[in-house]
C-alpha cells in the first residue's frame, strides 16, 4: 500500500552468491516513504548482504536495486557518494572512535556536506556544532557531548551513533542488528528512539533484527528472510509469533507473501 508516497527502495530479482552459497534468491522488495520495516530470519538468511545492496557497499550479481531514485547497478563514483550521504547507517558495533569525545564522534555525521579536513570541535562551523548538540539532546546525551566516547555504556554509545546518523539529514537509515549486543532492558530503549526519530523527522528505516518480540512491537512491516529468499512480507499486525519463530525452524511453514 503506497498511501499516495513514492518507494524509497525497490529491488527486483536481486541475485547475490558467494561461491556456491546463495546469499540473495531473486529478492523482490519495494520499501516506501516513511516506512519502519524489519528483516527478520535466522543467521545466514541474507539479511545482511540485502542491507548492503542499499547503500551499494555490495554489488548484486543480478536484477535490479533503486534506492532513492538512484540504480545501483551502475552508480558509481559522485553519484553513489552523494546517495550515500541521504543513507544514515547504524551498526551493530557503534563504530565510534572511542579516544573522541561524544561530540566529536556526532560532528564525523556532517563530513559528507562540509569541506575540508576538521581538527577539533572549535574547526567546525557554529551551525553544524549547534545541530549536532540538538541531536545529542534528542538522544538523552547533551549532558556527556564533551565526554569521552569510549567511557560510555554500550547503549550510550548507541545513542552516540543514532545523533551522528541523524546529523546526515538521511532520508533513509539503515540499521544493521543495532541491538543485538545489548541487555533486553536498553535493546528496547534503543528501539523506541530509533523508531521515535524516525517517525519526527518522517525518515524510512530498514531494520534487521533477530528478535521476533522487538520487531513485533516496534517495526509496522515484517520481512522474514530464509535461504536467501522472502518467506513474508506483511504488516506486523497480521502476523502472529507461531509464523514468526517458523522462520527459524528446519522446515518453516510460511507462504511467500508479497506486498507493493
Amino acid at each position: 500500500m503506497t498511501n499516495g508516497e513514492w518507494p524509497v527502495i525497490e529491488t527486483r530479482g536481486l541475485i547475490k552468491t558467494f561461491g556456491d552459497v546463495i546469499a540473495c534468491d531473486h529478492i523482490d522488495l519495494t520499501v516506501w516513504r516513511g516506512e519502519i520495516v524489519g528483516l527478520l530470519g535466522p543467521s545466514g538468511s541474507g539479511k545482511s548482504t540485502l542491507l548492503r545492496h542499499l547503500n551499494g557497499l555490495t554489488r548484486a550479481d543480478g536484477g535490479h536495486v533503486r534506492v532513492l531514485g538512484v540504480d545501483l547497478s551502475v552508480a558509481k563514483g559522485r553519484e553513489l557518494r552523494a546517495l550515500r550521504r541521504r543513507i544514515g547507517v547504524v551498526f551493530q558495533q557503534f563504530n565510534l572512535v572511542g579516544r573522541l569525545t561524544v561530540m566529536e564522534n556526532v560532528l564525523t555525521g556532517a563530513l559528507g556536506r562540509v569541506r575540508g579536513p576538521r581538527y577539533g570541535i572549535v574547526t567546525w562551523p557554529r551551525a553544524v556544532r549547534a545541530e549536532a548538540f540538538q541531536h545529542l539532546d534528542r538522544v538523552g546525551l547533551a549532558d556527556r557531548a564533551y565526554q569521552r566516547a569510549g567511557s560510555l555504556s554500550g547503549g550510550q554509545q548507541q545513542r552516540v551513533a543514532i545523533a551522528r546518523a541523524l546529523l546526515q539529514r538521511p532520508d533513509l537509515v539503515l540499521a544493521d542488528e543495532p541491538v543485538a549486543s545489548l541487555d533486553p532492558q536498553t535493546a528496547a530503549s534503543i528501539m523506541d528512539l530509533l523508531v521515535r526519530v524516525c517517525r519526527e523527522d518522517q525518515l524510512t528505516m530498514v531494520c534487521t533484527l533477530h528478535q521476533i518480540e522487538l520487531a513485533a512491537e516496534w517495526t509496522r512491516r515484517i520481512v522474514g528472510l530464509r535461504l536467501g529468499r522472502i518467506r513474508l512480507d506483511e504488516a506486523t499486525e497480521r502476523l502472529s509469533a507461531e509464523r514468526l519463530r517458523g522462520l527459524y525452524l528446519p522446515d518453516p511453514t510460511s507462504d511467500t507473501v508479497t506486498i507493493a
